[in-house]
């Protein structure tokens, strides 16, 4: 058993030996590096391809998290694949030297790594390649994909492009072969100015080298792969990137392992509860409180909205307390993601969001419903349109009488697609048009059939 004291917390694991290596000049952390025996034995285990996310607090401090990755690596939980955390004293030649060398030190079998993916801004490449001399280093997919999904929304690009790339975007990423990535690279040339392009090197998509550690994977290991990385990065960003002081940031980080067991590389630390305020406010919400603002929002559903409007969100509702939302503030609307599609929010009245839901329907969508779940809210009438509000729409019971089905929602999903796609056509250039409307032609051609049977 290992004790060390971190922001006044004693840290006491007596199930897992502690393998604690932390130098502190100040109040404030100098240098941290942590692993239990278990992330030990994990590396151990799967050595063979390493993957580095950063973290940066207010400060400009940084954490590293080592994670296992690669097809051998079978593991639940958003922090399951952790086996290693460390903040080095300065992000120079020397001071991540030292970190990679104390890292080297718990764990022999680095030896055994192949391939090391880190994030695009990774520069200190020649201090890895020199620490890890067998390993090959390359870009991984999901900080690829982080990348562009920035890039994309940095740019202002009109909405229904914007939603065309990002959804195209997504889809790639879970397919990600070489024709699907050629298809995207020719999407992003035809949709964005020459000047702009620039800024998304896009040539990393026609990069077949880095796409071979990813491509391994089927459509749906993807879509679990990319949703546990952005829960776990979400996680990471949550406790230690919102706070100043590097002690704090890590005992909250710690304390949330701690509570939620399920990751299977929890590190099972106990901490004293002393006056810690970020640590304490990341402890869940009791089920009783959650139950009541469930109850709430049922309530208010039933009140506001017809028979047919409240069964169809009540049934978003139903997703929203069976899943797992992470949600982030921007400066005009809110980021909501219910391990699926990422939608936008726009919390003012009227409320609205980017899903096919509630532009179809213009009614109170999962993510809003998350929103208002999250803020402890309840649906309010500004929140509704007119027609859809009890008493004013009793024509449309017969309409929406039938139960969602999978034919419905593909047929919503293509509609409002498809829509967004006919006005980016009619407001752009005439060049442009055939740039796009040859895209859609070769895209067509190539899923149906020739010129003379499809009609665009």
């Amino acid at each position: 058993m290992a004790l060390a004291m971190l922001n006044g917390h004693l840290i006491k694991d007596s199930s897992l030996p502690v393998l604690l290596h932390q130098v502190s000049k100040t109040c404030q952390l100098d240098t941290f590096n942590y692993q239990n025996c278990f992330m030990q034995d994990l590396f151990s285990h799967f050595p063979e391809i390493l993957f580095i996310h950063r973290t940066y607090n207010p400060r400009g401090k940084v954490l590293y998290t080592f994670l296992v990755d690669g097809p051998r690596v079978q593991l639940e939980g958003p922090l399951a694949r952790a086996v290693y955390f460390a903040i080095p004293a300065k992000e120079d030649a020397e001071g991540l030297s030292q970190m990679f060398q104390v890292f080297k030190k718990f764990n022999p079998a680095w030896e055994r790594v192949c391939t090391i993916l880190v994030d695009p801004h990774f520069l200190p490449l020649p201090t890895l390649a020199m620490e890890f001399p067998t390993a090959e280093v390359l870009l991984s997919a999901f900080h690829i994909c982080k990348f562009l999904q920035g890039k994309l929304y940095q740019l202002s690009l009109e909405q229904p492009v914007e939603r065309v790339l990002l959804t195209s975007l997504q889809s790639t990423m879970c397919s990600a072969t070489a024709g699907n990535l050629r298809k995207f690279f020719t999407l992003l040339s035809s949709c964005i100015p020459p000047a702009q392009l620039a800024e998304l090197h896009s040539h990393w998509l026609l990069n077949d080298r880095i796409w071979l550690a990813h491509r391994w994977r089927s459509r749906g290991e993807s879509s679990r792969y990319f949703q546990s990385l952005e829960v776990t990065t979400r996680i990471l960003s949550q406790f230690f990137a919102t706070n100043p002081s590097e002690k704090q940031g890590l005992a909250s980080l710690f304390q949330y392992m701690q509570q939620n067991p399920g990751d299977k590389a929890s590190c099972n630390l106990c901490l004293s509860p002393q006056k810690n305020h970020t640590a304490s406010d990341a402890r869940p919400e009791t089920p009783k409180v959650e139950q009541l603002v469930e109850a709430g929002i049922q309530n208010s559903l039933n009140a506001i909205c017809t028979g047919p409007a409240a069964q169809l969100c009540l049934g978003e509702l139903a997703v929203v307390q069976k899943s797992m939302h992470l949600i982030g503030s921007g400066s005009e609307k809110i980021n909501i993601q219910i391990l699926e599609d990422t939608h936008k929010v726009q919390p003012q009245s009227p409320t609205s969001c980017s899903c096919y839901f509630n532009q179809a329907f213009h009614l109170p969508c999962r993510h809003i419903l998350a929103m208002l779940s999250a803020r402890h809210q309840v649906l309010q009438l500004d929140m509704l349109p007119s027609q859809w509000t009890a008493g004013c729409a009793t024509s449309l019971d017969s309409i929406l009488g039938s139960k969602w089905n999978e034919t419905l929602d593909k047929y919503l999903a293509v509609t409002l697609l498809t829509e967004e796609v006919g006005q980016l056509l009619q407001h752009c250039s005439k060049e442009e048009f055939e740039r796009r409307y040859s895209t859609l032609r070769e895209l067509a051609d190539s899923w149906i059939g020739p010129y003379e049977q499809v009609q665009l």
